[in-house]
Protein backbone atom coordinates (compact mmCIF):
# COMPACT_ATOMS: atom_id res chain seq x y z
CA UNK A 1 0.00 0.00 0.00
CA UNK A 2 2.43 2.37 0.94
CA UNK A 3 4.93 1.92 -2.51
CA UNK A 4 1.59 2.01 -4.54
CA UNK A 5 1.14 5.43 -2.47
CA UNK A 6 4.51 6.25 -3.10
CA UNK A 7 4.32 5.52 -6.79
CA UNK A 8 0.96 7.58 -7.17
CA UNK A 9 2.54 10.64 -5.73
CA UNK A 10 5.91 10.20 -8.47
CA UNK A 11 3.16 10.06 -10.90
CA UNK A 12 1.57 13.34 -9.91
CA UNK A 13 4.65 15.34 -9.35
CA UNK A 14 5.53 14.48 -12.88
CA UNK A 15 2.58 15.16 -14.45
CA UNK A 16 2.84 18.67 -11.86
CA UNK A 17 6.50 19.17 -13.45
CA UNK A 18 5.57 18.81 -17.19
CA UNK A 19 2.57 20.63 -16.62
CA UNK A 20 4.89 23.63 -15.26
CA UNK A 21 7.20 23.33 -18.54
CA UNK A 22 5.01 23.09 -20.78
CA UNK A 23 2.82 25.94 -19.12
CA UNK A 24 3.08 29.52 -21.44
CA UNK A 25 5.51 31.73 -19.88
CA UNK A 26 4.38 34.80 -18.16
CA UNK A 27 7.47 36.97 -17.38
CA UNK A 28 7.38 40.49 -15.82
CA UNK A 29 8.05 42.89 -18.02
CA UNK A 30 11.59 43.78 -16.57
CA UNK A 31 14.71 43.06 -18.83
CA UNK A 32 17.02 42.74 -15.52
CA UNK A 33 15.47 39.51 -14.86
CA UNK A 34 16.26 37.90 -17.83
CA UNK A 35 13.41 35.36 -17.50
CA UNK A 36 11.96 36.76 -21.22
CA UNK A 37 15.22 36.13 -23.29
CA UNK A 38 15.65 32.87 -24.87
CA UNK A 39 18.93 31.90 -27.26
CA UNK A 40 18.39 34.62 -29.82
CA UNK A 41 18.56 37.65 -27.23
CA UNK A 42 13.99 38.37 -28.15
CA UNK A 43 11.82 39.19 -25.20
CA UNK A 44 9.48 36.57 -25.03
CA UNK A 45 7.69 37.63 -21.78
CA UNK A 46 4.61 39.02 -21.05
CA UNK A 47 5.05 43.36 -21.24
CA UNK A 48 1.36 44.12 -18.89
CA UNK A 49 0.88 40.86 -16.50
CA UNK A 50 -1.28 42.66 -14.47
CA UNK A 51 -3.26 44.65 -17.20
CA UNK A 52 -6.06 42.28 -18.14
CA UNK A 53 -7.60 42.36 -21.90
CA UNK A 54 -10.17 46.43 -21.74
CA UNK A 55 -13.47 45.61 -21.74
CA UNK A 56 -16.55 47.60 -22.12
CA UNK A 57 -18.28 48.25 -18.71
CA UNK A 58 -20.38 51.27 -19.06
CA UNK A 59 -20.65 54.69 -17.47
CA UNK A 60 -21.55 53.15 -14.42
CA UNK A 61 -18.39 51.22 -13.81
CA UNK A 62 -15.52 52.34 -11.57
CA UNK A 63 -12.82 50.55 -13.31
CA UNK A 64 -10.35 52.72 -14.75
CA UNK A 65 -8.83 49.77 -16.83
CA UNK A 66 -12.95 49.21 -18.70
CA UNK A 67 -14.11 51.17 -21.04
CA UNK A 68 -17.36 53.39 -19.76
CA UNK A 69 -18.54 55.03 -23.28
CA UNK A 70 -16.78 53.01 -26.09
CA UNK A 71 -18.45 50.03 -27.26
CA UNK A 72 -17.01 48.36 -30.30
CA UNK A 73 -19.70 46.66 -31.88
CA UNK A 74 -22.60 48.83 -31.19
CA UNK A 75 -23.85 50.61 -33.74
CA UNK A 76 -24.38 53.92 -33.51
CA UNK A 77 -25.94 55.92 -36.85
CA UNK A 78 -25.62 52.75 -39.13
CA UNK A 79 -22.10 51.83 -38.01
CA UNK A 80 -20.38 50.12 -35.31
CA UNK A 81 -18.39 52.51 -33.03
CA UNK A 82 -14.87 51.15 -33.91
CA UNK A 83 -15.77 51.44 -37.63
CA UNK A 84 -16.71 55.54 -36.87
CA UNK A 85 -13.32 55.12 -34.99
CA UNK A 86 -10.52 52.91 -36.36
CA UNK A 87 -8.04 53.80 -33.53
CA UNK A 88 -4.53 53.60 -33.62
CA UNK A 89 -1.75 54.04 -30.89
CA UNK A 90 1.24 56.03 -32.41
CA UNK A 91 4.03 54.05 -31.83
CA UNK A 92 6.63 57.20 -31.24
CA UNK A 93 5.02 58.79 -28.15
CA UNK A 94 3.91 55.11 -26.46
CA UNK A 95 6.81 52.87 -26.60
CA UNK A 96 9.74 55.78 -27.21
CA UNK A 97 8.69 58.47 -25.28
CA UNK A 98 10.47 59.60 -22.22
CA UNK A 99 8.75 62.35 -20.54
CA UNK A 100 11.26 64.84 -21.38
CA UNK A 101 10.53 67.94 -22.25
CA UNK A 102 12.83 71.71 -23.03
CA UNK A 103 13.21 72.14 -19.26
CA UNK A 104 13.79 68.46 -18.29
CA UNK A 105 15.32 65.06 -18.99
CA UNK A 106 13.87 61.47 -19.27
CA UNK A 107 10.90 60.41 -16.12
CA UNK A 108 10.02 57.20 -18.16
CA UNK A 109 12.26 54.32 -17.37
CA UNK A 110 9.59 50.80 -18.64
CA UNK A 111 10.94 48.00 -17.10
CA UNK A 112 11.11 46.24 -20.57
CA UNK A 113 13.61 48.72 -21.91
CA UNK A 114 17.68 47.91 -21.15
CA UNK A 115 19.10 51.39 -22.13
CA UNK A 116 20.24 50.91 -25.66
CA UNK A 117 18.71 51.51 -29.29
CA UNK A 118 20.08 48.21 -30.72
CA UNK A 119 17.74 46.05 -32.83
CA UNK A 120 17.45 43.57 -30.32
CA UNK A 121 15.32 46.45 -28.22
CA UNK A 122 13.88 47.32 -31.04
CA UNK A 123 12.04 44.18 -31.53
CA UNK A 124 11.47 43.72 -27.46
CA UNK A 125 9.37 47.27 -27.86
CA UNK A 126 7.36 45.69 -30.99
CA UNK A 127 6.23 42.73 -29.18
CA UNK A 128 5.18 44.71 -26.33
CA UNK A 129 3.57 47.27 -29.22
CA UNK A 130 1.29 44.11 -30.20
CA UNK A 131 0.26 43.03 -26.47
CA UNK A 132 -0.64 46.43 -25.76
CA UNK A 133 -2.80 46.42 -29.08
CA UNK A 134 -4.56 43.21 -28.01
CA UNK A 135 -5.40 44.46 -24.77
CA UNK A 136 -6.34 47.35 -25.53
CA UNK A 137 -8.65 46.00 -28.31
CA UNK A 138 -7.25 48.38 -30.89
CA UNK A 139 -6.54 47.29 -34.69
CA UNK A 140 -4.11 50.37 -36.10
CA UNK A 141 -0.65 51.41 -34.81
CA UNK A 142 1.37 53.99 -36.68
CA UNK A 143 4.87 54.76 -36.65
CA UNK A 144 8.02 56.58 -38.15
CA UNK A 145 10.98 54.10 -39.11
CA UNK A 146 13.31 55.60 -36.97
CA UNK A 147 10.96 55.20 -33.94
CA UNK A 148 10.46 51.46 -34.94
CA UNK A 149 14.05 50.50 -35.88
CA UNK A 150 17.81 52.41 -35.27
CA UNK A 151 19.31 54.54 -37.38
CA UNK A 152 21.92 52.90 -39.09
CA UNK A 153 26.02 54.11 -39.94
CA UNK A 154 24.76 54.13 -43.38
CA UNK A 155 21.49 54.36 -45.23
CA UNK A 156 22.11 50.41 -46.34
CA UNK A 157 22.34 49.70 -42.36
CA UNK A 158 19.68 51.55 -41.44
CA UNK A 159 17.22 49.79 -44.15
CA UNK A 160 18.84 46.48 -42.64
CA UNK A 161 17.96 47.04 -39.46
CA UNK A 162 14.42 48.14 -40.49
CA UNK A 163 13.81 45.06 -42.58
CA UNK A 164 14.59 42.52 -39.02
CA UNK A 165 11.91 45.28 -37.40
CA UNK A 166 9.37 45.01 -39.75
CA UNK A 167 9.64 41.68 -40.61
CA UNK A 168 8.86 40.96 -36.95
CA UNK A 169 5.94 43.17 -36.96
CA UNK A 170 4.67 41.43 -40.11
CA UNK A 171 4.63 38.39 -38.19
CA UNK A 172 3.18 39.82 -34.34
CA UNK A 173 0.24 41.40 -36.55
CA UNK A 174 -1.64 38.68 -37.71
CA UNK A 175 -4.56 38.93 -40.04
CA UNK A 176 -5.97 41.72 -37.69
CA UNK A 177 -4.01 44.13 -37.01
CA UNK A 178 -2.09 46.69 -39.74
CA UNK A 179 -0.78 50.08 -39.64
CA UNK A 180 -3.45 52.63 -40.16
CA UNK A 181 -0.37 54.57 -41.70
CA UNK A 182 3.47 55.07 -41.62
CA UNK A 183 5.87 57.71 -42.39
CA UNK A 184 9.31 58.73 -42.48
CA UNK A 185 11.41 60.40 -39.93
CA UNK A 186 12.71 63.55 -41.35
CA UNK A 187 13.53 66.09 -38.57
CA UNK A 188 15.29 64.69 -36.07
CA UNK A 189 18.76 63.68 -37.33
CA UNK A 190 21.28 66.79 -37.78
CA UNK A 191 21.22 66.24 -41.83
CA UNK A 192 17.48 67.96 -41.51
CA UNK A 193 18.58 70.45 -40.04
CA UNK A 194 17.84 72.78 -42.82
CA UNK A 195 14.92 70.94 -43.96
CA UNK A 196 14.61 67.84 -45.76
CA UNK A 197 12.69 68.03 -48.96
CA UNK A 198 13.20 71.58 -48.74
CA UNK A 199 16.89 71.73 -47.78
CA UNK A 200 19.42 74.07 -49.37
CA UNK A 201 21.28 70.99 -50.41
CA UNK A 202 20.70 68.27 -53.00
CA UNK A 203 22.67 65.48 -51.22
CA UNK A 204 20.01 65.52 -48.19
CA UNK A 205 17.12 66.37 -50.86
CA UNK A 206 18.29 62.71 -52.28
CA UNK A 207 18.73 61.24 -48.79
CA UNK A 208 15.42 62.16 -47.89
CA UNK A 209 13.65 60.76 -51.35
CA UNK A 210 15.33 57.38 -50.05
CA UNK A 211 14.20 57.59 -46.81
CA UNK A 212 10.79 57.97 -47.67
CA UNK A 213 10.98 55.36 -50.90
CA UNK A 214 12.29 52.54 -48.21
CA UNK A 215 9.17 53.79 -45.50
CA UNK A 216 6.49 53.58 -48.41
CA UNK A 217 7.73 50.08 -49.31
CA UNK A 218 7.63 49.23 -45.70
CA UNK A 219 3.94 50.79 -44.95
CA UNK A 220 2.87 48.46 -48.05
CA UNK A 221 4.53 45.65 -46.93
CA UNK A 222 2.65 45.93 -43.41
CA UNK A 223 -0.81 46.45 -44.97
CA UNK A 224 -0.74 50.05 -44.16
CA UNK A 225 -3.74 51.96 -45.18
CA UNK A 226 -2.10 55.79 -45.43
CA UNK A 227 1.29 57.47 -45.79
CA UNK A 228 1.48 60.27 -44.21
CA UNK A 229 4.05 63.37 -44.93
CA UNK A 230 4.44 65.60 -41.97
CA UNK A 231 7.25 68.58 -42.70
CA UNK A 232 8.90 68.47 -39.29
CA UNK A 233 11.65 71.08 -40.59
CA UNK A 234 10.05 71.95 -44.12
CA UNK A 235 10.16 75.82 -43.81
CA UNK A 236 12.20 78.65 -42.41
CA UNK A 237 13.27 80.86 -39.68
CA UNK A 238 14.12 83.87 -41.71
CA UNK A 239 13.54 85.15 -45.31
CA UNK A 240 16.67 86.74 -45.08
CA UNK A 241 18.80 83.59 -46.54
CA UNK A 242 15.29 81.99 -47.87
CA UNK A 243 14.55 80.94 -51.51
CA UNK A 244 11.00 80.70 -50.56
CA UNK A 245 9.79 79.93 -54.28
CA UNK A 246 12.36 77.33 -54.73
CA UNK A 247 12.23 75.69 -51.63
CA UNK A 248 8.00 75.49 -52.09
CA UNK A 249 9.00 73.98 -55.93
CA UNK A 250 11.09 71.26 -54.25
CA UNK A 251 8.68 70.31 -52.09
CA UNK A 252 6.12 69.85 -55.05
CA UNK A 253 8.44 67.90 -56.86
CA UNK A 254 9.24 65.58 -53.82
CA UNK A 255 5.63 64.44 -53.36
CA UNK A 256 5.09 64.06 -57.12
CA UNK A 257 7.90 61.58 -56.98
CA UNK A 258 6.09 60.15 -53.78
CA UNK A 259 3.48 59.86 -56.09
CA UNK A 260 5.01 58.44 -58.58
CA UNK A 261 6.96 56.08 -56.87
CA UNK A 262 3.63 54.73 -55.07
CA UNK A 263 1.92 54.05 -58.14
CA UNK A 264 5.08 52.05 -59.56
CA UNK A 265 4.90 49.34 -56.61
CA UNK A 266 1.05 49.18 -56.58
CA UNK A 267 0.20 50.71 -52.85
CA UNK A 268 -3.54 52.08 -52.83
CA UNK A 269 -2.87 53.27 -49.25
CA UNK A 270 -3.81 57.14 -49.31
CA UNK A 271 -1.42 60.04 -49.17
CA UNK A 272 -1.96 62.20 -46.68
CA UNK A 273 -0.09 65.99 -45.76
CA UNK A 274 -0.04 66.67 -41.98
CA UNK A 275 -0.38 70.56 -41.34
CA UNK A 276 1.24 72.41 -38.82
CA UNK A 277 2.10 76.20 -38.43
CA UNK A 278 5.14 76.19 -36.49
CA UNK A 279 7.54 74.64 -34.24
CA UNK A 280 10.21 73.41 -35.20
CA UNK A 281 10.70 76.13 -37.73
CA UNK A 282 9.32 79.44 -37.27
CA UNK A 283 7.09 79.20 -40.56
CA UNK A 284 5.92 76.01 -41.55
CA UNK A 285 4.76 75.82 -45.13
CA UNK A 286 2.03 73.50 -44.66
CA UNK A 287 0.52 75.94 -42.11
CA UNK A 288 -3.01 75.16 -41.92
CA UNK A 289 -5.57 73.25 -43.44
CA UNK A 290 -6.97 76.30 -46.26
CA UNK A 291 -2.78 76.62 -46.79
CA UNK A 292 -2.28 72.63 -47.45
CA UNK A 293 -5.28 72.92 -50.25
CA UNK A 294 -3.86 76.08 -52.10
CA UNK A 295 -0.55 74.05 -52.18
CA UNK A 296 -1.74 71.02 -53.54
CA UNK A 297 -3.68 72.54 -55.66
CA UNK A 298 -1.08 74.72 -57.55
CA UNK A 299 1.08 72.11 -58.28
CA UNK A 300 -1.78 69.29 -59.39
CA UNK A 301 -1.88 67.74 -56.17
CA UNK A 302 -5.70 67.85 -55.20
CA UNK A 303 -6.16 64.06 -56.66
CA UNK A 304 -3.46 62.28 -55.16
CA UNK A 305 -3.45 63.88 -51.25
CA UNK A 306 -5.96 64.26 -48.26
CA UNK A 307 -5.41 65.78 -45.05
CA UNK A 308 -4.23 64.47 -41.82
CA UNK A 309 -5.82 66.97 -39.26
CA UNK A 310 -4.54 67.07 -35.68
CA UNK A 311 -6.33 68.90 -33.15
CA UNK A 312 -3.41 70.36 -31.05
CA UNK A 313 -1.81 71.53 -34.47
CA UNK A 314 -4.87 73.33 -35.27
CA UNK A 315 -4.86 75.29 -32.10
CA UNK A 316 -1.64 76.28 -32.90
CA UNK A 317 -2.71 77.82 -36.12
CA UNK A 318 -4.86 80.08 -34.51
CA UNK A 319 -8.19 77.77 -35.48
CA UNK A 320 -10.09 75.44 -33.35
CA UNK A 321 -10.04 71.64 -34.61
CA UNK A 322 -13.58 71.67 -35.94
CA UNK A 323 -12.56 74.37 -38.11
CA UNK A 324 -9.60 72.31 -39.64
CA UNK A 325 -11.38 69.19 -39.95
CA UNK A 326 -14.93 71.16 -42.02
CA UNK A 327 -12.02 72.86 -44.06
CA UNK A 328 -10.48 69.59 -45.22
CA UNK A 329 -13.94 68.23 -45.26
CA UNK A 330 -16.01 70.63 -47.48
CA UNK A 331 -13.21 70.10 -49.85
CA UNK A 332 -13.49 66.38 -49.78
CA UNK A 333 -9.85 66.35 -48.39
CA UNK A 334 -10.67 65.16 -45.04
CA UNK A 335 -8.30 61.69 -44.75
CA UNK A 336 -7.25 61.74 -41.01
CA UNK A 337 -7.29 62.60 -37.50
CA UNK A 338 -4.79 62.91 -35.06
CA UNK A 339 -6.65 63.04 -31.79
CA UNK A 340 -4.82 65.22 -29.28
CA UNK A 341 -5.15 68.60 -27.46
CA UNK A 342 -2.72 71.26 -26.33
CA UNK A 343 -2.81 73.33 -23.23
CA UNK A 344 -4.33 76.83 -23.54
CA UNK A 345 -2.06 77.95 -20.93
CA UNK A 346 1.04 76.57 -22.49
CA UNK A 347 2.94 78.03 -26.31
CA UNK A 348 4.06 74.43 -27.88
CA UNK A 349 2.48 71.46 -28.83
CA UNK A 350 2.09 69.33 -25.95
CA UNK A 351 0.38 66.39 -27.74
CA UNK A 352 -2.30 65.55 -24.65
CA UNK A 353 -4.75 63.13 -25.02
CA UNK A 354 -8.21 64.83 -25.87
CA UNK A 355 -10.81 63.92 -23.04
CA UNK A 356 -12.61 67.56 -23.43
CA UNK A 357 -16.06 66.21 -24.40
CA UNK A 358 -17.29 69.22 -26.06
CA UNK A 359 -14.68 69.33 -28.15
CA UNK A 360 -14.69 65.65 -29.11
CA UNK A 361 -18.92 65.93 -29.93
CA UNK A 362 -17.81 69.16 -32.80
CA UNK A 363 -15.02 66.44 -34.29
CA UNK A 364 -16.98 63.96 -34.25
CA UNK A 365 -20.10 66.13 -35.97
CA UNK A 366 -17.57 66.69 -38.69
CA UNK A 367 -17.14 62.69 -39.45
CA UNK A 368 -20.38 61.72 -39.30
CA UNK A 369 -21.00 64.62 -41.56
CA UNK A 370 -18.34 63.27 -43.99
CA UNK A 371 -19.70 59.43 -43.21
CA UNK A 372 -16.69 58.65 -41.49
CA UNK A 373 -13.22 59.05 -42.66
CA UNK A 374 -12.03 55.56 -43.50
CA UNK A 375 -9.79 54.29 -44.82
CA UNK A 376 -7.91 57.01 -42.28
CA UNK A 377 -9.16 56.83 -38.54
CA UNK A 378 -8.30 58.02 -35.03
CA UNK A 379 -4.81 58.10 -34.20
CA UNK A 380 -3.86 59.03 -31.07
CA UNK A 381 -0.59 61.00 -31.81
CA UNK A 382 -0.30 61.52 -27.76
CA UNK A 383 1.46 61.37 -24.72
CA UNK A 384 1.51 60.50 -21.00
CA UNK A 385 2.46 63.74 -19.11
CA UNK A 386 5.85 64.08 -18.02
CA UNK A 387 4.86 62.86 -14.37
CA UNK A 388 2.97 60.13 -15.63
CA UNK A 389 5.76 57.23 -15.10
CA UNK A 390 3.18 53.85 -14.16
CA UNK A 391 3.22 50.73 -17.01
CA UNK A 392 -0.42 51.53 -15.83
CA UNK A 393 -0.69 54.77 -17.05
CA UNK A 394 -0.44 53.50 -20.89
CA UNK A 395 -3.50 52.31 -20.68
CA UNK A 396 -5.63 54.91 -18.95
CA UNK A 397 -4.19 57.59 -21.20
CA UNK A 398 -6.08 55.45 -24.05
CA UNK A 399 -9.01 54.31 -22.60
CA UNK A 400 -9.77 57.82 -21.73
CA UNK A 401 -9.20 59.35 -25.11
CA UNK A 402 -11.20 56.30 -26.71
CA UNK A 403 -13.77 56.80 -24.48
CA UNK A 404 -13.99 60.58 -24.54
CA UNK A 405 -14.26 60.04 -28.56
CA UNK A 406 -16.83 57.84 -28.23
CA UNK A 407 -19.38 60.06 -26.04
CA UNK A 408 -18.67 62.33 -28.64
CA UNK A 409 -20.00 60.07 -31.49
CA UNK A 410 -23.19 59.25 -28.75
CA UNK A 411 -23.63 62.93 -28.55
CA UNK A 412 -23.92 63.52 -32.07
CA UNK A 413 -26.30 60.78 -32.06
CA UNK A 414 -28.56 62.97 -29.59
CA UNK A 415 -28.30 65.83 -31.73
CA UNK A 416 -28.92 64.06 -35.13
CA UNK A 417 -31.73 62.63 -33.37
CA UNK A 418 -33.39 65.79 -31.57
CA UNK A 419 -33.31 67.62 -35.11
CA UNK A 420 -33.19 71.36 -33.34
CA UNK A 421 -29.58 72.48 -34.00
CA UNK A 422 -29.68 71.33 -37.74
CA UNK A 423 -33.78 72.84 -38.03
CA UNK A 424 -32.05 76.06 -36.58
CA UNK A 425 -29.09 76.27 -39.37
CA UNK A 426 -31.49 75.26 -42.20
CA UNK A 427 -33.71 78.14 -41.06
CA UNK A 428 -31.20 80.47 -40.90
CA UNK A 429 -30.52 80.13 -44.85
CA UNK A 430 -34.09 79.31 -45.40
CA UNK A 431 -33.96 82.61 -47.88
CA UNK A 432 -31.52 80.57 -50.07
CA UNK A 433 -34.36 78.57 -50.81
CA UNK A 434 -36.18 80.86 -53.47
CA UNK A 435 -36.16 81.03 -56.73
CA UNK A 436 -33.15 83.45 -56.83
CA UNK A 437 -31.34 82.05 -54.09
CA UNK A 438 -31.07 78.64 -56.33
CA UNK A 439 -30.07 80.94 -58.94
CA UNK A 440 -27.19 82.63 -57.03
CA UNK A 441 -26.26 79.11 -56.10
CA UNK A 442 -26.36 78.18 -59.27
CA UNK A 443 -24.09 80.91 -60.77
CA UNK A 444 -26.68 81.99 -62.91
CA UNK A 445 -27.79 85.39 -61.16
CA UNK A 446 -25.11 88.41 -62.18
CA UNK A 447 -25.58 91.59 -60.72
CA UNK A 448 -28.03 93.40 -62.61
CA UNK A 449 -30.33 90.37 -61.81
CA UNK A 450 -29.23 91.16 -57.98
CA UNK A 451 -29.26 94.72 -58.30
CA UNK A 452 -33.54 94.78 -59.66
CA UNK A 453 -33.88 92.51 -56.96
CA UNK A 454 -32.33 94.89 -53.90
CA UNK A 455 -34.24 97.37 -55.84
CA UNK A 456 -38.21 95.94 -55.51
CA UNK A 457 -36.91 94.47 -51.71
CA UNK A 458 -35.41 97.71 -50.55
CA UNK A 459 -33.65 97.71 -47.27
CA UNK A 460 -32.88 93.63 -46.21
CA UNK A 461 -34.88 92.80 -42.61
CA UNK A 462 -31.79 90.72 -40.92
CA UNK A 463 -32.92 88.35 -38.68
CA UNK A 464 -30.99 86.91 -35.84
CA UNK A 465 -28.59 83.96 -35.67
CA UNK A 466 -30.05 82.81 -32.53
CA UNK A 467 -25.84 81.89 -31.23
CA UNK A 468 -27.18 81.06 -27.28
CA UNK A 469 -29.87 79.06 -28.67
CA UNK A 470 -27.55 77.22 -31.09
CA UNK A 471 -25.15 76.63 -27.94
CA UNK A 472 -28.14 75.37 -25.69
CA UNK A 473 -28.60 72.73 -27.52
CA UNK A 474 -25.58 71.93 -28.04
CA UNK A 475 -24.73 71.54 -24.08
CA UNK A 476 -27.88 70.16 -23.78
CA UNK A 477 -26.36 67.11 -26.09
CA UNK A 478 -23.41 66.80 -23.54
Amino acid sequence: MIARNILLLLLCSNVFLAAIATAPQTCPADASSGCGDNSSGEWEGEFFPGIPKIKYEGPSSKNPLSYKWYNADEEILGKKMKDWMRFSVAFWHTFRGTGSDPFGVQTKFWPWEDGTNSVAMAKRRMRANFEFLNKLGVDYWCFHDRDIAPDGKTLEESNANLDQVVALAKELQGKKIRPLWGTAQLFVHPRYMHGAATSSEVGVYAYAAAQVKKAIEVTHFLGGENYVFWGGREGYQTLLNTDMGREIDHLARFLQAAVAYKKKIGFNGTLLIEPKPQEPTKHQYDWDAATSIAFLQKYGLLEEFKLNIECNHATLSGHSCHHELETARINGLLGNIDANTGDPQIGWDTDQFLTDIGEATMVMLSVVRNGGIAPGGFNFDAKLRRESTDVEDLFIAHISGMDTMARGLRNVAKLIEDGSLAELVRKRYQSFDTEIGAQIEAGKADFEILEKKAMEWGEPKVPSAKQELAEMIFQSAL
